[in-house]
């Protein structure tokens, strides 16, 4: 495939720098030229707001950002092997691609622009991505530094972020974005558009943040799904006890026979913010 951009195709820059994806690192690089176009896209505007991307290995979703008209990325990468090919696409689009080297666990997003709100794009790492998205979504300070989250996860996962209750994928995640942000599924990704191919399939979610979502503790919160879906194939009286048990449920208006996974985001939502005064 022709590269829209002039730059070397993706699959002669992993070669000219061994970029072979590394298990441990969670890496399935998308070589996909109109595929990361694709995705990028579902970010517009682009234009005017800082992109910052997580674990870019080869460049392919990056070289999409710019060319779709982001303004500035933020790429941050783990893997030092990867470092050399992400400078040569910084060459290309001079003083618009900024690269970190970091763990993206470890970064403070907000103190890297003082720009405005981010937007965060990225093929998230497997093996670090539900807690990434843990972490900008839990977040003390609401509403958040990022005003969209366009992010590829195993369909699994993106189930479970969009998951409505009473579904089986229904469980902690889907409630913490449930009550924060309106989060949809855009469209699946073919194992066979990644290498290595990863076991299963992939989704590409996109998260917008709710700028007022119902008030509550997230320590509550966070304390309440916790015990609940610790033990979800038990009555809340039971799985509850901890937090107040019964006393608890009564205070919320809440009948404690139901399982966790019959309540809605805001009946969690009224438990946390009864269980100090239960």
């Amino acid at each position: 495939m022709s590269s829209p951009d002039a730059l070397p195709p993706l699959r002669a820059v992993m070669l000219e720098h061994g970029l072979d994806p590394k298990r441990g690192l969670g890496q399935n690089f998308l070589l996909d030229l109109n595929l990361t176009a694709r995705i990028a896209r579902q970010a517009h505007p682009l234009a005017g707001t800082t992109i910052v991307e997580i674990g870019p290995g080869p460049g392919g979703l990056t070289r999409a950002l710019l060319a779709e008209g982001a303004d500035r990325v933020i790429a941050i990468e783990k893997d030092v092997r990867c470092l050399p090919a992400l400078k040569a696409i910084a060459d290309h689009y001079p003083g618009r691609l900024e690269i970190i080297e970091a763990d993206a666990l470890t970064i403070d997003l907000a103190a890297l622009t003082d720009a405005g709100p981010l937007k965060i794009v990225a093929n998230l790492p497997y093996n670090v991505g539900t807690q990434l998205l843990l972490n900008w979504i839990a977040t003390t300070h609401w509403p958040p530094m990022w005003s969209s989250l366009t992010l590829m996860f195993q369909r699994e996962v993106a189930e479970r972020i969009v998951a409505a209750p009473g579904s089986d994928p229904y469980g902690r995640l889907g409630v913490l974005a449930g009550w924060r942000t309106r989060a949809r599924i855009l469209f699946d990704v073919s194992r066979e558009a990644f290498t290595p191919p990863p076991k299963v399939i992939s989704s590409v979610v996109q998260l917008l943040p709710i700028t007022d979502p119902e008030p509550a503790s997230l320590d509550a919160l966070e304390r309440v799904t916790a015990a609940a879906f610790g033990q979800r194939r038990k009555m809340l009286r039971q799985s509850l006890k901890p937090l107040g048990g019964e006393a608890l449920l009564e205070a919320a208006g809440i009948d404690p026979r139901r399982r966790a996974e019959t309540l809605t985001v805001s009946e969690f939502v009224r438990l946390a913010n009864h269980v100090r005064s239960a």
